[in-house]
Formats: structure tokens, C-alpha cells, sequence
């Protein structure tokens, strides 16, 4: 028995084992939302493409599952591009599916065409750039074909989103159900931290050499970057960090595969960050260990040689592009990072080992910290004290664990401390300001958690309206909206650089408390410190959407230089 394109589309999804699926319907893609009708695949209503495609980034992100967003042709598959942008960029599982006009009509003017004939949008050409694969399916004696690799993309090591573009009449074609039959699905549903199944085998000698340069270094120190999160290799730095006593820091996006409780960590790397880890690798280090990090912009000070000058560095990267892509190590191994620590680890097993010999690495924060204040250097001077008074209280809070979504990245990746349950999800990608809300939404579809979205004033509008979707689904969530009025990088920078000429950074806030109220969730503004304990102890983060306004000072800024 046949049946059409489009239920057949879904029977892909669900093999694929996605679960929910974030969109917006519109006439061409209906014949697509008709199938979900009768699928247990749950559609999302978003407010906006844009949503749709970070709640779908989101969802991905936080279960290593593949997301899924759905559309309609022309502007809703254009509206969708910052987003998956955003999934390629943080090489994201993200299947886009899209509707567009039937294929009779190519090149007539048929409305919201987007084939790229007759003038009309190319959306084959929008999406090439920003997706691993993109297809518009014109006939059906090579879906199987399409579907199959779509489906070995989206379940790869080296994953990113694809796009499966439909005309109206190809979704309402009838074919063989046992197409899907030709199509690869692995052993199931993508698994998060099911990266490593087929990962280069690592050659004993590298091993052994990665073991002698720890063992012969007087002061190593780990970067850890999202690769470790990735690898699931949290446990296997913990292991090598305190069988060696290695201090490790974290790329931003590295942010929790070390406990940051640990009396090892040096909180995060990069030009954002508060300065202990630079500190530390510039003036002691000798061996550099980076484990799954891409030494980008702004975890390398914007490529700062004397980072890593007059040091051995050890490489390991599952992503074999991000080997010496900016610096040259003196072992690379092309690996999986959980594996190779395994390897490692159990190459020295019952060896003597020397412990290295460093300071208290809390007292030595300290120290940089205060030196850094008496030289009106630190990061966050007294103008701040709110804002740190607002994490050193969420530290620790939540013992059974939170997820955070961060737009604003610079507090919480100096403040937040992400150990135990705690996971941090920050802007990265493309760094896409309004990102935070829907990709909170999305997770929360994934595994249900006590969920916040930090956001600055700025990039909370450009996505508010999607918080009407956490309403309309009932997802607990808390957004912590930083108000100052002002897009702060932009007016820092005007100031820095630009002689105080300031433009296009200041706006008049609406009234977050009587917006909160016509959505129908609660909200507190905090001035003062004193109002944080109230706070904390009548809201309830577990099941309520809370808008939580910490108001701060237009002209207070971090005290670090991005030069822009």
C-alpha cells in the first residue's frame, strides 16, 4: 500500500527518532503538518522561523539528539537562516524541512517561490553555505537517495544541519513506503555521547608520548574545550587532573567539563574571562594540554602568540580540521578525547607517578585578583557588586541540578560555577544575540530541568514574544534580563574606540512588569542586593516562567578590550 510524500517524510523523522519538531505551518508545507497529525512526533508552534530553528538548536544541544524545524516556503525558509546559521556553526544534528511552491509553477512567479528560476529566490543557493547538506526534492525516484544522505549526516561524528526542501505536489505524490527500507538509520535514534563509536584509533606510540610529556612536564595545564563535553570526557579530566595534579581551565564553550568547584580549576580561558587562567599559562606553564578546543577568537586573546610561546603543546581533537588550525603542536592526535584519556591513563596504571608540585590554586586566584583590583584592572570593578552578589547566591542553589542559556556570556562565564548538575549552554555559534529564550524553550522539550535564559536588555527583544510559546506549552522557565538600557558591547566599544561618539546603542525599555503581566508570568525587578534573598526564596524556578529584571548601570562595563 502506498502512501504520499509527505506521511512518508514523517515515518523518516520518527526512524530518525526525533521527537518533537519546531515551525510554523503555512499552505506549502501543510500536506507535511497534515502526517504530524496522526504522528507521536509533538509540533511546536513557535512564534517566529527564527525561534523555531535556536529551539531546535536548543533541543539538539542539550540531548545530542537530532532537532528538527519545519516551515513553509519563501520567508519562512528564510527566516530561518540566523538560526541555522547558528546549528552549523556549533555543528548541531538540525533536519530543516520546508515547503515549497509545486514544481509546475518553477520559474512563473508562484507565490513564495523560492526555486531560483525565473528570478525567484534561491533558496538551494541561500542554504548551501550554512547547511552540511541541502535539497530540494523535485522527483521522487531519488528520495531514497536524499533521505539516505540527509539521514548519514545527521547521524556523523561530524554533524550539522541539513535542509529537505518539498514542493506542494511532491508531498501529495504516492510511493513505496519500503523506500525508507533503502535509507540508513544506524542502530536507531542518535545518542548523545555516541560520538566516540567511530572515532580514530589512537597508535600506541602517540599514546605513549602523550604520557611521557605529562610525566617529564614541571607545571602542565589542560584547556578543555567543547569537544570534551562532547566526547562525554568530563570524568577521564577529572581522573588525569588529580592523578597528576594538573590545573585546567575551560574554553567558553568548555565551560563544566571540569567541576569549577574543584580546587584545580582556573575557571575559563579567553578574552572575556577574569584573567587566572592566562595569567597562569603565560607565567608558570610548560606543557599546554588542549583537549577539544578550537583555540578561536576568543579563548586564544585574539591570537596572542605569547600564549603558547616557549611551550610544549599536546592536541587532541576528534574534529581533525581544528588540528593545528592555529598553532602548532608537538603531538596531534586526531581522537577521541574520552578514549585517548582512557589510553593514557591506563598506559601509566601502577607507574610511579609524580604529582606536580604548584600552588593553592584558590590562592592563587585570589592573588590575581587582588592585584588586579588595586590596579583598577579587575574584570568587574564595585559597579558590579549586584550582579555578583546575584551568582555567588545561585552557586550551589540547586544541588538537583540547573541548565543555563546564556546570551550575555561575560557574567556567568566568570561568575556562574558550573560544577555537579549545573550545565551551561553559552552563545556561541555565530554568537546570535536572542538566542538564549527559545534555545531554553528547546531543551526543555528534550529533558524537562530547572531551566533559566540570562539576556541583556537588547537581545530580549528580539526574541520576547517566543516566551507567549513557554505560556501556550506551560515550560517552566526563568529568564534573567539584565536592563541597562542600552546594547552595552556596542556602547562600551563606542567609548573604547570610538571617542564617546555614541550611536545607535541607547532605547527606552518598555514596563517589564506590565509586559510580564499580559503574558500572564511572574516578575521581580532587583535594584539592590537586599532584594536577592526575597528573590531566591518566594520564586518558584522548578514550575513558573519568571521574568527576574536586575537592573545595572549603562555606563558600567567589564574591564577588558575585544579591539573593535
Amino acid at each position: 500500500m502506498q502512501i504520499q510524500v509527505s506521511e512518508l517524510i514523517v515515518r523518516y523523522m520518527e526512524k530518525l527518532g526525533i521527537d518533537t519538531i519546531f515551525g510554523m505551518p503555512g499552505a506549502h508545507i501543510l500536506p507535511v503538518y497534515d502526517s504530524l497529525y496522526d504522528s507521536p512526533i509533538r509540533s511546536v508552534l513557535a512564534k517566529h522561523e527564527q525561534g523555531a530553528a535556536f529551539m531546535a538548536c536548543g533541543y539538539s544541544r542539550a540531548s545530542g539528539r537530532i532537532g528538527a524545524c519545519i516551515t513553509t516556503a519563501g520567508p519562512g525558509a528564510t527566516n530561518l537562516v540566523t538560526g541555522i546559521a547558528n546549528a552549523y556553526a556549533d555543528k548541531q544534528p538540525v533536519l530543516v524541512i520546508t515547503g515549497e511552491t509545486p514544481t509546475y509553477v518553477f520559474g512563473k512567479g508562484g507565490l513564495q517561490e523560492s526555486s531560483g528560476e525565473g528570478g525567484s529566490i534561491d533558496q538551494s543557493a541561500l542554504f548551501d553555505s550554512i547547511t552540511r547538506y541541502s535539497r530540494v526534492i523535485e522527483r521522487t525516484d531519488y528520495l531514497a537517495n536524499v533521505l539516505n544522505q540527509a539521514s548519514r549526516i545527521l547521524l556523523s561524528e561530524n554533524a550539522g544541519p541539513v535542509l529537505l526542501s518539498l514542493p506542494y505536489n511532491v508531498q501529495k505524490e504516492m510511493v513505496d513506503p519500503a523506500i525508507l527500507d533503502q535509507v540508513y538509520f544506524g542502530n536507531g535514534a542518535r545518542q548523545n555521547k555516541a560520538v566516540a563509536a567511530n572515532a580514530p584509533v589512537q597508535q600506541p606510540q602517540q599514546i605513549q608520548q602523550f604520557a611521557d610529556l605529562i610525566t617529564a612536564s614541571s607545571q602542565p595545564v589542560i584547556i578543555s574545550g567543547y569537544g570534551c563535553i562532547r566526547s562525554g570526557a568530563q570524568d577521564a579530566i577529572a581522573r588525569l587532573s588529580e592523578k597528576f595534579n594538573i590545573p585546567v581551565c575551560s574554553s567558553l564553550k568548555g565551560k563544566g567539563s571540569i567541576d569549577e568547584s574543584s580546587p584545580l580549576s582556573l575557571g575559563s580561558l579567553g578574552v572575556t574571562s577574569s584573567g587566572y587562567a592566562y595569567d597562569y599559562i603565560v607565567n608558570r606553564a610548560d606543557l599546554i594540554v588542549v583537549l577539544g578546543a578550537s583555540f578561536n577568537e576568543r579563548t586564544s586573546y585574539l591570537w596572542n602568540e605569547s600564549l603558547l610561546a616557549d611551550k610544549q603543546v599536546i592536541q587532541v581533537d576528534i574534529n581533525e580540521e581544528h588540528l593545528n588550525k592555529v598553532f602548532q603542536a608537538d603531538l596531534c592526535l586526531h581522537a577521541d578525547i574520552r578514549q585517548t584519556i582512557d589510553a593514557v591513563l591506563d598506559n601509566i596504571n601502577g607507574a610511579a607517578v609524580d604529582r606536580k608540585q604548584l600552588d593553592d590554586i584558590g590562592e592563587y586566584k585570589n592573588r590575581i585578583e587582588l592585584r588586579a583590583s588595586e590596579k583598577g584592572e579587575a574584570i568587574f570593578q564595585a559597579e558590579f557588586s549586584l550582579v555578583k552578589a546575584f551568582f555567588e547566591k545561585m552557586n550551589g542553589r540547586f544541588p538537583e541540578g540547573i541548565s543555563v542559556f546564556d546570551d550575555n556570556i561575560i557574567f556567568a562565564q566568570n561568575l556562574l560555577e558550573v560544577s555537579g548538575n549545573y550545565r551551561f549552554y553559552p552563545n556561541a555559534g555565530i554568537s546570535s544575540l536572542g538566542h538564549a529564550i527559545p534555545a531554553a524553550i528547546g531543551a526543555q522539550f528534550a529533558e524537562r530541568t530547572t531551566m533559566f535564559a540570562i539576556i541583556g536588555d537588547g537581545g530580549f527583544q528580539m526574541c520576547c514574544m517566543e516566551l507567549m510559546t513557554a505560556v501556550n506549552y506551560n515550560i517552566p522557565l526563568s529568564v534573567i534580563l539584565f536592563n541597562n538600557s542600552s546594547m552595552g558591547l556596542i556602547r562600551k566599544n563606542q567609548i573604547q574606540s570610538y571617542n564617546n561618539r555614541f550611536i545607535d546603542c541607547d532605547f527606552t525599555n518598555p514596563d517589564y512588569g506590565k509586559l510580564a503581566e499580559s503574558f500572564g508570568i511572574n516578575h521581580v525587578r532587583i535594584q539592590s542586593e537586599d532584594e536577592l534573598d526575597p528573590m531566591f526564596s518566594n520564586t518558584d524556578f522548578h514550575h513558573a516562567i519568571n521574568l527576574i529584571e536586575i537592573v545595572i548601570d549603562k555606563n558600567a562595563f567589564p574591564n577588558y578590550s575585544s579591539r573593535r
